[in-house]
């Protein structure tokens, strides 16, 4: 009797809202079963702890987005993590394994989003800048860390981290006129080097890694905040753009060389993975 093969797997960080829920609704529906995690597991927990955000109530959960994976036929495992609690994060990869046998696509999309992305030089702090660098590129280290054994192992892994155009662009302007802090720019710097020494290290041994730097996108944090933070003259495209060029990468698409930084609103429209937002918005 010849057994069905398995159903490819998926783990995405920061999937309670935004680019992280789009992309595992957009694994789901392409035949993925997903592991998802986040701090925030039910509705109405999650506070906004940005420079602007006074803890506000942010839409959004693990188990809403656990729902809708389910409700489109796949498997969703919840795992609340956080970025600053690494064994949380090597729990969710060992649970996931657990779970699925594999994980065939690893996707780092949760960022830190507490105080300092937005914050001028001369009132930056020490620990902030510690925070970031922290959050946005030791904790993804420790995740990916957890999964490579694995995908070494299977010689087949696809690691896609969302990275920040901030991270290899001067800010236009200062924090809160337009541009951007330093902490955040530094940290998503830091983390686009990721993928290329992933690739020429470990692809040889059937791991593929690619930067996926989405552009300004409307996310619900990122709707509520923008005037306060110097944002609001900005139009950014769906979560659900960066999310389908995921889908697309997990692919591992002809043309796009592993290592490779691929700028999601350029690719979704060249090679027609979304409907043109633009037209909404002319």
């Amino acid at each position: 009797m010849t057994m069905p093969p398995a159903r490819r797997t998926a783990l995405v960080t920061g999937a309670s809202r935004g680019i992280g829920k789009a992309t595992a609704l957009a694994l789901a529906a392409a035949g993925h079963d997903v592991a998802i995690t986040a701090r925030t597991v039910a509705r109405g927990a999650g506070r906004d702890d940005s420079d602007s955000g006074g803890g506000q109530v942010l839409p959004g959960s693990l188990e809403e987005t656990a729902a809708d994976i389910e409700a489109s036929g796949a498997r969703a495992l919840v795992l609340q993590a956080d970025l600053f609690d690494h064994p949380s994060l090597e729990r969710a990869a060992a649970a996931a394994l657990a779970e699925f046998g594999h994980v065939d696509v690893l996707v780092n999309n949760a960022v830190d989003t507490g105080p300092g992305s937005m914050v001028l030089i001369d009132e930056l702090t020490v620990e902030q800048l510690t925070s970031k660098l922290t959050g946005n590129v030791v904790s993804q280290f420790v995740l990916i860390k957890a999964l490579l054994p694995s995908m070494i192992a299977r010689g087949s892994g696809t690691i896609i981290n969302v990275t920040s155009h901030a991270g290899v662009v001067d800010p236009p302007a200062p924090a809160g006129n337009g541009g951007w802090g330093l902490a955040y720019a530094a940290s998503k710097s830091a983390f686009h080097r990721f993928a290329a020494f992933l690739a020429i290290e470990l692809g040889g041994q059937g791991v593929v890694a690619y930067n996926l730097s989405p552009g300004f996108i409307d996310t619900e944090r990122q709707i509520i905040n923008a005037k306060k933070i110097g944002l609001g003259g900005y139009q950014g495209a769906p979560p659900s753009v960066p999310a389908a060029v995921a889908v697309w990468l997990a692919g591992h698409p002809e043309g796009i060389a592993n290592g490779e930084t691929v700028m999601a609103q350029k690719a979704a429209l060249v090679h027609g993975l979304h409907e043109d937002w633009r037209e909404a918005h002319p």
